[in-house]
């Protein structure tokens, strides 16, 4: 019995340090630019895999006022159009996209279970999230890339130190900074010079949106980028943006 005692004991300490390690790292990022993220240092490591040396990584941080506003509208209003009012988690939003995900769930098994009959491949279900700017930064800055329960909780526990900790200001400005936008293209400036070759404080708005669209699978519309849904979504971006407030 003392031994079980002892373990939940050192598993407590083992949680509140984590936590205490999460504080003090989110904090520093008010003053100070994380120089990598988790999401990040895994992607690093895929690429020197599977292409060594040859693998291409872009990446220049830009302060906030050196990134264009049209793509913080694009962004925001593709991605997240309560940003600036919520405390870095929608429930809502978390449980419409529950619901979605049920009823994608139950419509993969039926194509499956036909697929599987005659004897074609199955598609992979295609899962969407809920998740706020805050959510995705804290997912990306900390966490690994895992689906569990625990590191939902994980990241919404992160979400709301982040609001507490940094201001919406500075949230967005990490974000941006570091989000993926291709294999091995990370934040607004590297992917502006990367498929429009201009620094990011000159986007146009209908560059903007086509980046902000981007966003939940860079990898896939890295190699459509000329694709007509981009250019649709991007084209209803573009209507959504003069109503994005920033921070």
């Amino acid at each position: 019995m003392k031994g079980l005692l002892r373990l939940v004991g050192c598993l407590l300490l083992a949680a509140v340090a984590l936590e205490l390690f999460f504080v003090t790292r989110i904090a520093a990022m008010a003053v100070v630019a994380p120089q990598s993220t988790a999401f990040q240092r895994s992607e690093a490591w895929q690429i020197a895999i599977h292409q060594g040396s040859k693998g291409a990584w872009r990446q220049e941080w830009v302060p906030y006022a050196q990134i264009s506003d049209n793509l913080k509208r694009a962004v925001i209003a593709s991605e997240d159009a309560d940003f600036i009012d919520h405390n870095g988690v929608e429930w809502e939003a978390i449980e419409r996209a529950r619901q979605r995900n049920a009823k994608a769930e139950e419509l993969a098994a039926r194509r499956a279970a036909r697929a599987m009959a005659r004897g074609k491949p199955v598609r992979p279900v295609q899962l969407r999230g809920g998740s706020t700017i805050t959510q995705q930064l804290a997912k990306n800055l900390l966490l690994s890339g895992e689906r569990t329960l625990l590191r939902k909780g994980q990241e919404l526990v992160l979400a709301t130190l982040l609001e507490v900790l940094l201001d919406k200001r500075r949230i967005l400005e990490i974000y941006l900074n570091n989000v993926e936008w291709g294999e091995g293209v990370f934040g607004a400036e590297a992917a502006s010079q990367y498929y429009f070759r201009k620094p990011a404080s000159r986007l146009g708005a209908a560059e903007a949106a086509r980046l902000a669209v981007m966003l939940p699978s860079p990898k896939f519309f890295e190699r459509r980028v000329g694709s007509s849904y981009l250019s649709g979504r991007a084209s209803t971006i573009v209507a959504r943006m003069p109503a994005a407030e920033l921070p």
